[in-house]
C-alpha cells in the first residue's frame, strides 16, 4: 500500500502534509502489528499529526473504508483522505492459542487463520464459499449472472 500511495502522491505532486486521514481496510490483522493504516500513512511520508485507523468489516472492510472517507469529506471534517483496502492473504500465520503459558500434557493445535478469521462465518461457523452458493441459491442467482 506504501508504494501505491507514494507513487499517487508522487504522480499527484500532492504534498502529504494536505492528506487529512488514512482509512484502510483490512481483515487478516495477526502478525501485522498494531493498525497497519497508521503504518501505511506513516510509512508513505504522511505526518505523524494526520489520523489513520483500521477498518474490519469482513469482505467489505475496503468499500466500509471508502464509505467513511466520503461521509468524512461531505460532512467538511476533512478535504483529502486516502481510503481502500490491504489484504495478504497468502501471509496469514497459524496461531497456537494454547501455548500462551505454556502447553501442558497432550496435543496442541495450531489454527489457520486465513480460514479461521478470514473465510469462516463466527456464528455459524459456514465456510464464505458455501455461504456464496448458499445465497446464490436462495436469490435464483445464475453462474452467468454471476
Amino acid at each position: 500500500a506504501t508504494t501505491v500511495i507514494k507513487k499517487m502522491l508522487d504522480n499527484t505532486q500532492l504534498p502529504p502534509h494536505h492528506i487529512d486521514e488514512v482509512i484502510i481496510g483490512n481483515v487478516l490483522h495477526a502478525g501485522l502489528g498494531q493498525n497497519i493504516a497508521r503504518q501505511i500513512a506513516i510509512h508513505s511520508g504522511i505526518p505523524n499529526e494526520k489520523t489513520a485507523f483500521t477498518v474490519d468489516m469482513v469482505c467489505g472492510s475496503g468499500l466500509k473504508a471508502i464509505q467513511l472517507a466520503a461521509q468524512s469529506i461531505l460532512l467538511g471534517d476533512a478535504k483529502i483522505i486516502i481510503a481502500g483496502g490491504v489484504e495478504n492473504m497468502s501471509q496469514a500465520p497459524y496461531v497456537c492459542q494454547s501455548n500462551r503459558f505454556g502447553s501442558r500434557l497432550g496435543n496442541s493445535e495450531l489454527i489457520d487463520t486465513l480460514v479461521h478469521d478470514g473465510l469462516t462465518d463466527a456464528f455459524s461457523k459456514t465456510h464464505m464459499g458455501i455461504t456464496a452458493e448458499n445465497v446464490a441459491n436462495k436469490y435464483q442467482i445464475s453462474r452467468e449472472e454471476q
